[in-house]
């Protein structure tokens, strides 16, 4: 056991509940309060936030993963192409925060009706309900790592904590703690990685133990690249956990500003994971790939400094499951239930079946993380179901008028057909976002034609 390390990891986690109180007892009072935080999240917490979301498992443990596994340096690439991708996203969220929605779902409902509304709820319960697990793995892992106890109950402890104060605060508990942890996870990563470096032996050292491709800032490909831009520009578009950063904005121009300035803080430090990855390739060859970032930082950096350093990935994963676990239960809540089942659900109908939600989810984002699924597989995967199809109604319900129902449910079913199939057929995980959101863009487009044509 790392007794200084889990001490500040167990002060962290005990501030995380503190902070779910305060939230609990301050701040919600109404549905809208436990969902969107009231519309009153200002510009620091929007950008916190977003990129709080964005630097999840995958973007840490995954990243350091895929670096010892074969991407090298290039593995930060998954986290500089998200920070280039929020350029275009924010024109996007700038407009959907114009729209008073609730919900993703909600904004497709205004343009394409009943069962595009409905399909589109569906896909993101399930992404956003898969998403969860993968957060609560990395969350396991580094529990797992800090004890000694089992890779189970680390799992565990991982998914009560973040179902705990994800149900006491909602989103106002969601935003602060992206606040608080968004600076563990730049401060965490940046001081460990001088210690790691030096006392694996220098970066000279590091490096001849290397292959030379790992060094390679393109290993991983320029078609892959490109993937991974357009797949994060699709998917935040698309994303309930992100979009509800932009609809809890004071206003469209904080959610311009916020999301702009989001991309720049994840940018800084894109490739910090990667390279902790290839400290142990380097020093550690043979351990599981999912290790690498825990044992790196337990192995090369000052205990305090190593709590400092995985408290940085609990608040990056938990900060990526509560806000999951959040916009699967909201879209329940307010896109199935209140809309079809019960329309004159009260507010306080709404809280209590948001917040049984999150414990659903939550539960069995336990039992799946426990089958230890490869992260950024699985994330991909997600992001595809809840982007290939309802990218095109999404983006062009809100940019163009002239539009059909019968176009936007085409294009999602279309779109999330081919993006399975992408993936069926064995194509590179990374494209099947891109390519379900063309099909379903042309679907779109040729059904809004052959309408018009009928009409006239």
């Amino acid at each position: 056991m790392y007794f200084w390390a889990l001490m500040v990891v167990l002060i962290y986690l005990v501030f995380m509940l503190g902070l779910g109180f305060y939230a609990l007892k301050y701040r919600i009072k109404t549905a809208e309060d436990l969902v969107l935080a009231g519309r009153k999240v200002g510009v620091l917490l929007v950008a916190a936030s977003l990129a709080a979301n964005n630097i999840g498992g995958g973007s840490t443990v995954g990243v350091a993963a895929r670096a010892y596994g074969g991407w090298g340096l290039s593995a930060g690439w998954y986290i500089m192409t998200a920070a280039l991708a929020m350029i275009p996203v924010t024109y996007i969220f700038y407009l959907m925060r114009r729209t008073k929605a609730w919900t993703l779902p909600s904004v497709i409902s205004e343009r394409f009706g009943a069962p595009s509304h409905i399909a589109a709820s569906i896909l993101q319960i399930i992404s956003l309900s898969t998403l969860t697990a993968s957060q609560v793995l990395a969350s396991g892992t580094i529990f797992a790592a800090l004890t000694g106890l089992s890779f189970e109950t680390g799992v565990l402890l991982a998914g009560v904590i973040t179902i705990a104060y994800t149900i006491l605060g909602g989103l106002w508990a969601d935003v602060l703690t992206d606040f608080i942890q968004f600076l563990i996870i730049s401060l965490g990563m940046l001081i460990a990685l001088p210690f790691i470096i030096t006392n694996a032996g220098g970066w000279g050292t590091i490096v001849s133990n290397l292959p030379p491709s790992s060094m390679d800032l393109f290993k991983a490909g320029f078609n892959t690249i490109g993937s991974l831009f357009f797949m994060y520009v699709i998917t935040f578009i698309t994303g309930a956990e992100m979009v509800s950063r932009a609809l809890a904005s004071k206003d469209e121009k904080v959610a311009l500003k916020g999301s702009l300035l989001s991309g720049l803080l994840m940018g800084l430090y894109a490739f910090v994971p990667a390279i902790i990855g290839l400290v142990a390739l380097s020093t550690m060859p043979g351990i599981s790939s999912s290790d690498a970032y825990a044992k790196t930082m337990l192995s090369y950096a000052p205990e305090v400094i190593a709590g400092i350093g995985l408290a940085s990935i609990l608040a990056a994963t938990m900060s990526s499951a509560d806000s999951d676990m959040l916009g699967a239960s909201s879209i329940f809540a307010i896109d199935i239930w209140k809309r079809y089942i019960k329309k004159n659900a009260s507010d306080r109908e709404i809280i209590i079946l948001t917040r049984a939600g999150v414990v659903v989810v939550g539960t069995l984002a336990v039992l799946a993380a426990l089958t230890r699924f490869d992260i950024i597989t699985i994330n991909t995967f997600a992001f595809m179901l809840r982007s290939a199809g309802p990218f095109a109604p999404f983006v062009l319900g809100i940019l163009w008028k002239n539009v059909t129902k019968e176009a936007g449910f085409a294009a999602i079913i279309c779109g999330s057909i081919a993006g399975v199939y992408w993936r069926l057929i064995g194509q590179p995980y990374i494209g099947d976002s891109v390519f379900g959101a063309l099909v379903g863009l042309l679907a779109f487009i040729i059904v809004l034609m052959i309408g018009r044509i009928v009409r006239k």
